[in-house]
């Protein structure tokens, strides 16, 4: 087989930016996605067309062949359809499943009883699209657990296909945290026959089945978003659960760093942010604190550090030693904190109080605004994300990019993509604690605000971080390499 020709991808996710998006996951399936396309491959995306996906600029077309298709799914007859648009900026086609008796809902995911149903359709879906478009997928890419039963059905379901013959399976774990735990009284609805003895049968006896550890027992290739989450998973700390399934696999699990999209986050183009910049000339920068603190109500001193966070607000991130850390802080130290995001009740409670408290340092937006998180990593000096556990984290990649340092906890992406500093050979790229616990966070954040005023350092560490490179360029050679590994071309 020719070792340089084209692969034929098909990749199967339930979000993809900016589309639809809750996470990191949406930004890598476009980003992944639009690199290979870029570099000649021919991916197929398939995702679901929910009510709520963002169709600004989107010309979305019915396929021909694809238009009232019927599939049963364990005793329901279910109808759907792929349509499909063209992503303007990067000419990539992704296609899009519509089925408004499982898609038309407020939002990406539900807790209602037949959420299950929602990804089995889109796991089936894939096959059943290549099937009709005549399209041998070398891989089949599935991300996290809505699409971890398709490694199972590919040697199932539509192993005698001969279109599949040379189609190998691919799972990436974003976070492992989300495993899709569903009863086993939807046993019927996976369709697997006599195969269903190949479901994990101590899961089955519990009453339960699991789509992600499904999705490792069956893929042929294993990847996850950074080489020490991919280690760290294997532990019982980081595992949840499966960290002795995945140690049985460790043969086929392999850690590859998220790429940046460089066309979004690229503070020399970037189009939401008022002033541009680069490694070269910072000049701009300063000039987007000044437009940010003006933005949010924020005392306007420039000369001091403005520490910005934008996330989603639960605990995995680290919040829960911030509601302790910071207050004593702010009455201690002097700097102002910009604050974006939304999640549990009582993070968000934790910093509407905060800014009560603080109103001309502290100023927190809940929900999500784009154009604001670009903003605040361009107009922030530090950026703040003491993740309890952080599978690769993108936010620290990009507050790199824009000359914001990153204060983040020593774990998975975070570990592999910020370094140490040495103020003595004038290396690294932020801070680092190791311990999660009150002393760790508050010892990293007073570093980080004397790193502020030790100017001749600070210059040095900014710069470092701006000159490298996370681009999904570098990254997503390691993806191509290891699918031709696989595929045997």
């Amino acid at each position: 087989m020719n070792e340089n020709r084209n692969l034929r991808i098909c990749l199967a996710t339930a979000e993809f930016a900016p589309l639809a998006k809750t996470g990191g996951l949406a930004d890598v399936s476009a980003a992944l996605s639009t690199y290979l396309h870029k570099a000649g491959h021919d991916v197929r995306v398939l995702m679901p067309y929910y009510a709520s996906l963002k169709r600004e600029h989107l010309l979305i077309e019915n396929v021909e062949g694809l238009q009232n298709l019927r599939i049963n799914i364990g005793p329901w007859d279910v109808e759907y359809s792929i349509d499909k648009a063209t992503i303007e900026r990067s000419g990539l086609t992704i296609y899009l499943l519509r089925c408004p008796a499982l898609y038309d809902r407020a939002g990406l995911y539900t807790s209602g009883g037949d959420e299950h149903l929602r990804f089995i359709l889109l796991s089936r879906a894939a096959f059943e699209m290549c099937q009709r478009m005549q399209f041998a997928p070398d891989i089949m890419h599935c991300h996290d657990w809505h699409t971890a039963l398709i490694p199972l059905y590919l040697r199932t379901l539509y192993a005698r296909d001969a279109l599949f013959a040379r189609t190998r399976s691919v799972l990436t774990i974003h976070n492992i945290g989300y495993q899709g735990v569903f009863g086993a009284d939807i046993l019927a609805d996976l369709n697997l026959g006599h195969f269903q003895e190949q479901l994990h049968q101590d899961d089955i006896a519990k009453g339960r089945i699991n789509f992600l550890k499904t999705g490792i027992l069956y893929a042929d290739l294993l990847t996850t978003v950074s080489p020490t989450y991919a280690r760290e998973i294997q532990g019982s700390e980081y595992g949840m659960g499966l960290d002795g399934f995945l140690r049985a696999r460790a043969d086929v699990l392999v850690g590859i760093l998220n790429g940046v999209d460089s066309d979004e986050w690229n503070p020399e183009t970037d189009t939401l942010i008022p002033h541009n910049y680069s490694a070269e000339d910072k000049s701009g920068k300063e000039n987007c604190k000044a437009a940010l603190l003006a933005e949010l109500g924020l005392r306007n001193r420039t000369h001091q550090p403005l520490i910005g966070i934008v996330s989603r607000l639960v605990s995995q991130k680290g919040f829960d030693l911030l509601e302790h850390v910071l207050p004593q802080l702010l009455a201690r130290r002097d700097f102002s904190l910009a604050v974006l995001g939304s999640g549990e009740p009582h993070i968000e409670w934790f910093f509407e109080s905060l800014q009560r408290h603080a109103r001309d340092r502290v100023c927190f937006y809940h929900g999500y605004n784009n154009k604001l998180a670009h903003l605040i990593e361009a107009g922030s000096d530090l950026f703040l994300m003491p993740s309890r556990y952080e599978p690769c984290g993108l936010n620290q990649m990009y507050s790199l990019k824009y000359g914001t340092v990153p204060v983040v906890r020593e774990t998975g992406g975070l570990a592999d993509s910020v370094q140490a500093i040495s103020p003595d050979k004038g290396t690294g790229t932020g801070i680092l604690f190791r311990d999660y616990d009150e002393a760790g966070l508050t010892w990293a954040m007073n570093t980080a605000l004397d790193l502020f005023e030790n100017k001749p350092l600070w210059k040095k560490v900014v710069h470092n971080g701006m000159t490298q490179d996370f681009s999904w360029q570098k990254q997503g050679e390691q993806y191509v390499n290891i699918f031709r590994q696989l595929s045997g071309s």
